[in-house]
């Protein structure tokens, strides 16, 4: 038999074997020794198989997936380990950026920051320099302790706030803009990718949703910031971080919480004759050439801005105290007048919003409001809620879905204070009745109410850091006295009297004429 046909022969009969008596394939052999062994590894060959198996063929990947499950092992780390990569790498999901080649002077960066987007977006300055500031503080959370969530808001549709975002995005630091996004995709986000999260129509999105909610407060403090949730058919549970900045935008107010984890943006519409640039046909190249210079100096400044202690915004409370406080230490470090136009901005926009108390601090109000048009000490709570009521502004007529508050409503409310009904006997005598004692309402009128209103407490002053206590323009005198001719202990008797230095002309004249108690 001549030599080439003895070698086709048995290249035949290798290739009959072969076909007859295949080579195992890894994974099945990976599988079967699951079987026997639910805590055998795969082999990073069978990983590799793994992965491509899922690329190529999705179909088969299921059955080995129920082939591992039923052999108890986690699926949920099996399908970690073999999920394919992003053919476009994290580039595409959020931008890395190279820094600038050269030492970045940190005023003269605030100032184009606010430059660009003062040029396309119309807002009051306040609010392009608190955004400015916000963006430099994305850059340094490898380093910070909190990290304030930034609010953009209108009162109606077309104020610009989806430009403001746009162009907030373009400058941020690994942004990541999204129009919804589920719970779970927030944590799994930043887990992931550590981005700037850029949310639109964030009051559509957080409406009725508790959860996602809860997720983006978490974020404020650092060492807060993370949940616990249970992943794998083995529901092992697995902590995942929420440390990251957050831009929310949408229209009107969000829920309390948020707000008071943010820095409020507000923005208005424009009118005839204010003009901007449209941001879709800028240049990019200027966004790319701040973007590196944000990169340079907050890596040439990281280490002082970790160890930074800023000195407060005196008048804000303490929560926006420490919402500022990165904005207002990178602001100090840029230095020139961005300490003074940081601290403004600060009070600018805070003090807008605390115009609108929340719904307690109105219930307070209105019940101080009560006791002095009654000028009595105490107040049955029917004859409170008929008070509360008649002021068909108020939201206390409507309350109960279209109907008066009630008394236990009422109650409830004011038991978060600490403040609850109880059996009284009326000043003159009479039929006991179960109502409110305006002494019970001392402190929760010192420490909301006056403090809302700027006015001083009637308690003794303690020293604080954020140095929101401090002295009211005027202490207004008001006699209390009840009905009838039967005199009675002012309610106050057990406070003392507080006056300023330096009252005005005015509240000098009256304060020889008036005696009583001091307004709380």
């Amino acid at each position: 038999m001549p030599a080439e046909t003895y070698s086709a022969s048995i290249d035949d009969l290798a290739a009959r074997e072969e076909a007859a008596f295949p080579d195992p394939d890894p994974i099945e052999l990976a599988l079967g020794r699951l079987a026997t062994d639910p805590g055998a590894i795969f082999e990073a060959d069978v990983l590799t198989a793994l992965v491509e198996v899922r690329r190529t063929d999705p179909a088969r990947y299921q059955r080995v997936r129920a082939a591992a499950k039923a052999a108890k092992a986690s699926v949920g780390e099996l399908d970690k380990l073999t999920a394919p990569k992003d053919d476009g790498g994290s580039v595409e999901v959020v931008a890395e950026v190279e820094p600038w080649p050269e030492p970045v002077d940190g005023r003269q960066l605030l100032a184009d920051l606010c430059a660009i987007i003062g040029e396309h977006v119309i807002a009051d300055p306040p609010t392009i320099r608190a955004a400015a500031l916000w963006v430099v503080h994305t850059y340094c959370m490898d380093v910070l302790t909190v990290s304030p969530l930034a609010h953009i808001s209108a009162p109606e549709m077309r104020c610009g706030k989806t430009v403001l975002l746009t162009a907030m995005m373009r400058l941020v630091f690994r942004p990541l803009s999204i129009s919804s996004i589920t719970p779970s995709a927030i944590f799994r986000s930043v887990e992931l990718w550590s981005p700037t999260l850029g949310i639109d129509e964030a009051d559509a999105f957080l409406k009725d949703n508790e959860e996602a909610r809860g997720l983006i407060n978490s974020g404020l403090y650092r060492e807060g910031a993370f949940v616990i949730r249970c992943v794998g058919d083995d529901h092992t549970p697995t902590k995942f971080s929420t440390w990251a900045p957050k831009i929310l935008c949408g229209i009107g107010k969000l829920a309390g919480t948020i707000e008071d984890r943010s820095i409020p943006l507000r923005m208005r519409r424009k009118v005839a004759g204010e003009t901007a640039a449209n941001i879709r046909r800028s240049d990019p190249q200027p966004w790319l050439d701040l973007q590196a210079r944000l990169a340079r100096w907050t890596r040439d400044h990281q280490h002082r801005i970790a160890s930074a202690q800023p000195a407060p915004a005196h008048g804000l409370g303490d929560r926006a105290q420490d919402c500022w406080e990165p904005l207002l230490a990178i602001a100090d470090l840029a230095a020139g007048e961005w300490p003074g136009l940081a601290r403004a901005a600060a009070l600018a926009l805070h003090g807008v919003e605390e115009e609108t108390p929340s719904i307690g601090v109105e219930l307070l109000r209105d019940i101080e409001a009560a006791f002095k048009e009654r000028h009595t000490s105490r107040l049955a709570s029917v004859e409170l809620l008929s008070i509360l009521t008649q002021d068909e502004e108020a939201p206390w007529a409507t309350w109960n879905r279209g109907n008066p508050l009630r008394p236990r409503q009422l109650a409830a409310r004011l038991s978060e204070f600490g403040i609850k009904p109880k059996p009284l006997r009326p000043p003159n005598g009479g039929k006991p009745f179960k109502g409110y004692d305006v002494a019970d309402f001392t402190d929760a009128f010192a420490r909301y109410v006056s403090a809302e209103e700027g006015v001083l407490s009637v308690t003794p002053s303690q020293p604080h850091s954020s140095a929101v206590c401090g002295v009211s323009a005027t202490v207004t005198a008001v006699q209390v006295s009840p009905k009838g001719d039967t005199p009675e202990p002012a309610w106050d008797k057990a406070c003392h009297r507080v006056t300023d230095k330096n009252p005005l002309p005015e509240e000098r004249s009256k304060a020889g004429e008036q005696t009583g108690s001091v307004t709380i």
